[in-house]
C-alpha cells in the first residue's frame, strides 16, 4: 500500500495536524485514530457526510484521487478510512489551500478533457491512471502540467495525513512505538538475558 514507509517523526507531526478534527461531529467514516473514547456526541455518526467546502463533482473527484493514492488492495485503503471526508473538513478550515484544492480539481477537468474528451470522473479506471501518472512520477512528468503535479503532490499530502491519522490508517502503521495504551504493556522480551535478575511477579 503506499505510504508504507512513513517514518515516526512524521507521524507525529501530521497527528498535531489532524487533531483540530477530532471533535468534529459530523463524519460517517473518519475518526482521530488517538481521539478519547466516551463521547457520545462523537459516537453518534450520521449515515452519510455531507461535504462543507467542496460541491459534490469535488467531492467525489477528492474521493477518487485519495483512493487511488491509497487503494483497498490486501487491507483497507482511503475510502474504508474516510480520508475525502477528512480532506474536505480541512480544506474548509484553511483558506490559504482553498483555492490550490479548487483550482486543481478544475485544471484536472479541464486536462482530462483535453487529454481523453471526458471529465476525470467519466474515464475508465485505466484512463484516470493514465492521466495521473506523468503528475505523480518526476520521471514521467511533461512540459506545461507544473500545475498538475503540485496540484497532485497536495492531494497525495493531504490524503496520507487523513489516512495515517485515522483509526483505519493507524492500525496499518503497526508501530508500537506509534500506539497509545491505556496501560504500560509488560516487555515483549521478558526471558532476555538482561531481565533475569528482574522480579516477574505481578501485583
Amino acid at each position: 500500500m503506499a505510504g508504507q514507509g512513513i517514518q515516526r517523526r512524521e507521524v507525529l507531526r501530521i497527528l498535531g495536524t489532524a487533531a483540530a478534527a477530532a471533535t468534529f461531529p459530523g463524519f460517517s467514516k473518519w475518526g482521530f485514530a488517538c481521539g478519547h473514547v466516551g463521547n457520545a456526541a462523537l459516537s453518534i455518526r450520521p449515515a452519510s457526510y455531507r461535504p462543507i467546502f467542496f460541491d459534490a463533482e469535488e467531492y467525489a473527484m477528492v474521493e477518487k484521487l485519495a483512493e487511488m493514492t491509497i487503494p483497498s488492495d490486501e487491507t483497507l485503503g482511503a475510502k474504508e478510512a474516510g480520508v475525502a471526508e477528512f480532506i474536505d473538513f480541512m480544506v474548509s478550515s484553511d483558506p490559504e489551500v482553498q483555492y490550490p484544492f479548487r483550482m486543481g480539481l478544475a485544471w484536472l477537468n479541464a486536462h482530462s478533457e483535453s487529454s481523453a474528451g471526458k471529465k476525470f470522473l467519466e474515464l475508465s479506471d485505466e484512463q484516470q491512471n493514465s492521466l495521473l501518472e506523468p503528475l505523480g512520477f518526476k520521471s514521467k512528468a511533461r512540459p506545461g502540467e507544473e500545475d498538475g503535479r503540485r496540484f497532485f503532490a497536495l492531494v497525495r499530502e493531504y490524503t496520507v495525513t487523513g489516512f495515517y491519522t485515522s483509526e483505519i490508517g493507524f492500525k496499518e502503521l503497526d508501530n508500537p512505538a506509534l500506539k497509545f495504551y491505556a496501560e504500560s504493556p509488560e516487555c515483549p522480551h521478558k526471558n532476555d538475558r538482561e531481565h533475569k535478575h528482574l522480579s516477574l511477579a505481578k501485583s
